[in-house]
Parts: C-alpha cells; sequence; structure tokens
C-alpha cells in the first residue's frame, strides 16, 4: 500500500503512558487528542466491536491481546449499546482496509467519529504482562501535540485522575428512560410467557434479546428505578445486568434488590447484578488484581461439575466463602452456596440462593460475541419464575 493511502493518524506520534512511569510509544489510531482511564487488557481473538460498545468498559483504557484488530470493520448491527464507551483503545497491528461483506466502515474512521483516542503498533503482548504483574493502573492515551508534551507534565495527569474503586458509573451509562422488549419481534411464536423488569446497570443489547426470544418481556428500566415503580410493571422476575464501576458504591441498587428479595420475586443477576447480590445477602466485595476480560474464560459449575467457556469483564468480584452452603450474613435470606467458581484463580462466578428465587454469575450468558455454553442460565431464570409462579397459585387455591 502506497504511503498516500495510509491513514494520516497512523504517522502522528502517539504514546500510552502508565501511572507506574512506565511508556508505550506508537502512533495514533481513530482520535487525535488525550485519553485517561484504567488501563486493562482483555483477552478475547474477536468481537472488538461488541467490546468497544459494552458500557461495562467505561472510564477504561482497553489493550488487546489479539494482535490484529480491524479486519473486519464495523457495522451498526453488532454494537451492544448506542455508543463506544471505552475512553481509549490499544491495539498492535490495525487492519489498513477492512475485509468482511457485513463491514459498513472502518474501526479506525468510528473511533475518529466518536472521538475515542487510541493508539497502534504498541507491543501489547508486553503491556499485558506489565499489567499482570503489577495490576490493572491508572493511564493515559496522548497523540499529536499532547504526546509531544514533557512525560513528567503527562504523568501528573494520569496520577491525578481518579480511581477506579470508588466511581459510581451505572448511572451515566443506564438508559434514560424505560423501554419494552416484546418477544414477538424477537421470533417467539405464542403467548408472552412472563413479564420482567430489568435493571439497566450498563446492558448489552443482546441481553433483553435472549430474554424475549424465549418468551419473556422485558421491561428495561433505568439504574435510578424505585422498587416500587419497578413493582408497577407486575414483573414476574427482576434481572440485574452488567454495567461498570465500584459494586461498593451501589447502595441505591443494593436496596432495591433486597425489596425484591423479601417481596420473593424470583431474581436473576449477571456480572454486575451477581455483585450486587452478594452486598445485598451481606457479603463484602474487592477489587480484583487484574480483573477477568475476554470471552475465554473457564468456570466451573459446581453443580454439575461441568466447565463452561464464558464471555467476563469485571475487575470486582464477591467475597463469599467458597466451600458449601452457609447462611448470609444477611440472615432473613436464608443459606446461600458459591455455585461456579473461576478455574484461573478461584475467584466466585456464582451464588445461588437455597431459601429463596435467586441467583446469579459473574459473567455475560448472551455472550455477544463469544461461547455459548452458559445459555442455560436463562431457561434456568424461566425454570425459576415458572415454578414460583406456580407455587403461589397452588397457595392461593388453597386458601
Amino acid at each position: 500500500m502506497s504511503e498516500a493511502s495510509v491513514p494520516a493518524q497512523a504517522t502522528t506520534p502517539a504514546l500510552l503512558l502508565l501511572e507506574d512511569g512506565r511508556a508505550f510509544r506508537g502512533t495514533s489510531y481513530g482520535a487525535v487528542g488525550s485519553a485517561l482511564g484504567e488501563a486493562v487488557f482483555t483477552t478475547g481473538m474477536t468481537g472488538y466491536q461488541e467490546t468497544l460498545t459494552d458500557p461495562s468498559y467505561a472510564r477504561q483504557l482497553i489493550v488487546q491481546t489479539a494482535p490484529h484488530i480491524g479486519n473486519t470493520g464495523v457495522n451498526a448491527a453488532d454494537n451492544e449499546s448506542t455508543r463506544i464507551w471505552a475512553a481509549g483503545y490499544v491495539v498492535r497491528d490495525a487492519a489498513r482496509r477492512p475485509s468482511n461483506w457485513r463491514s459498513e466502515g472502518t474501526l479506525d474512521d468510528e473511533l475518529a467519529a466518536q472521538g475515542i483516542v487510541g493508539i497502534q503498533g504498541v507491543d501489547t503482548r508486553a503491556v499485558t504482562r506489565h499489567l499482570r504483574e503489577r495490576g490493572a493502573m491508572k493511564a493515559g492515551i496522548f497523540s499529536g501535540d499532547a504526546a509531544a508534551r514533557p512525560e513528567a507534565e503527562l504523568l501528573g495527569e494520569v496520577l491525578a485522575q481518579p480511581s477506579m474503586e470508588g466511581l459510581q458509573l451505572a448511572e451515566e451509562v443506564t438508559v434514560p428512560k424505560a423501554y419494552a422488549v416484546e418477544p414477538a419481534d424477537h421470533g417467539w411464536e405464542g403467548e408472552t410467557l412472563f413479564n420482567i423488569v430489568a435493571l439497566d446497570l450498563g446492558m448489552k443489547s443482546m441481553t433483553p434479546h435472549r430474554l424475549a426470544e424465549r418468551g419473556v418481556r422485558v421491561h428495561v428500566v433505568p439504574a435510578s428505578t424505585t422498587f416500587e415503580e419497578a413493582m408497577a410493571y407486575r414483573p414476574d422476575g427482576v434481572f440485574l445486568s452488567n454495567g461498570p464501576g465500584d459494586p461498593a458504591t451501589a447502595d441505591r441498587q443494593v436496596g432495591f434488590v433486597r425489596s425484591f428479595l423479601e417481596a420473593g420475586v424470583p431474581y436473576f443477576g449477571i456480572c454486575f447484578g451477581n455483585q450486587i447480590l452478594g452486598r445485598a445477602l451481606g457479603f463484602g466485595t474487592y477489587k480484583l488484581r487484574y480483573g477477568h476480560r475476554g470471552m475465554n474464560q473457564p468456570v466451573m459449575d459446581r453443580s454439575t461439575g461441568k466447565v463452561e467457556i464464558t464471555s467476563q469483564n469485571h475487575g470486582f468480584a464477591v467475597d463469599a466463602p467458597l466451600e458449601g452452603a452457609t447462611q448470609a450474613p444477611e440472615e432473613r435470606f436464608g443459606r446461600v452456596q458459591v455455585s461456579h467458581i473461576s478455574l484461573n484463580d478461584q475467584v466466585v462466578e456464582g451464588l445461588s440462593c437455597l431459601d429463596i428465587p435467586a441467583f446469579s454469575v459473574q459473567y455475560h450468558p448472551e455472550a455477544a460475541a463469544g461461547p455459548h455454553d452458559a445459555a442455560y442460565l436463562f431457561d434456568r431464570f424461566i425454570a425459576l419464575m415458572d415454578h414460583n409462579k406456580t407455587a403461589k397459585t397452588k397457595t392461593e387455591e388453597a386458601k
């Protein structure tokens, strides 16, 4: 390819600077300027568009461990939300032109159009090894005039930004108003089976799709929705989505979930929703050293012994006893057990309540893009709502 056909950004100097002073130089990718955030790495070999538009990546600089990025371009159908939420993007070998029949444009152009500052030509293997050894950390991407400034000055900006610990971000990425996802619009034929409320903490668009295609009407509501407002939908169940930020700041959502647990409404949560359930039951949460991000994370379902390859994106985890059933610290909710664990580091990957209808997992069963090993969890939620509804009907008939 001639020099004239190479995007101008590809020759603009850029710098990735970590909070410990480690610097990586390359050239600009996407918008030219500066971006601050938490540097994290994701191990997925594909699905870069879904990753970038996942609201869980808000305030983060994504380092792609896969070397070749942008090969298939971008298209409107694969977006998981209305915009790119990542604060910045770090890649090794950016595709000069996409080659895919579904492509509607280049990733470089899309990043630039949305003002996302990136860097290419970086040894992402070295960046990943550094983050794995030192942990996820504050960082900045600087390109163009910004990259020419003294590193000491840029490092001051990196260090001055807030840490991910203590950040409350769900309200920043949630939907502005409620909307419904109908089963009939997603291939379901027949009557609607159940009606649920899904609290959007940074939900990916594929999640309500997976529920709707199983006959469930999904009322997606903002993160600030109250218990009373949610109950006005007369839900058969409540769902809490994935999302960014520190679960220790989510007191509003913890109270929301506790109200549903006390009312006996079936509960299913994923990712952030797993951490919220953990807090609602009285357990603590903590920040992981570098988190789990990618669609190749091995998890064991302890009830069956089966291993699932899962899609994940989280930097925090629930602190709960790993062995056997235990009384929840909030004793009114009865017994709970860790249902799933990570095979990489034994992190809690799921909770199952034994005396109330509630369970959660730390990963993304909608898996777009990614494996579909965990799709059965949507069916488990439907079975839980069906069992609860049948039990209530029998109780009412007995009266």
